[in-house]
């Protein structure tokens, strides 16, 4: 009993949280669009030019122009950027 116990424990706080995030990160990814600024899991700030099934095209500055696995999408930056730290 202790040990099944243990195991629910360890899914309530560490899997079901971990896979909601991932949820959460895959719907964000399938509503990428073009004209979108993102960040690569590397730390990259690219506006996406073309969206494909498994792949996207990146502009990182004028004329560098990048094809990244939708994958390493780390996030959508809101329009306005980043929020600013409230001092």
């Amino acid at each position: 009993m202790p040990l099944v116990a243990m195991g629910l424990i360890f899914w309530l706080l560490i899997i079901r949280p971990q896979m909601r995030r991932q949820k959460e990160h895959q719907a964000k990814v399938a509503g990428l669009q073009k004209g979108d600024q993102v960040v690569t899991a590397g730390g990259l700030i690219a506006k996406v030019l073309r969206v494909d099934e498994h792949y996207v095209d990146l502009e990182l500055a004028p004329g560098v122009k990048v094809k990244a696995v939708k994958s390493t999408i780390g996030d959508i930056v809101p329009p306005g950027g980043a929020q600013p730290a409230n001092d």
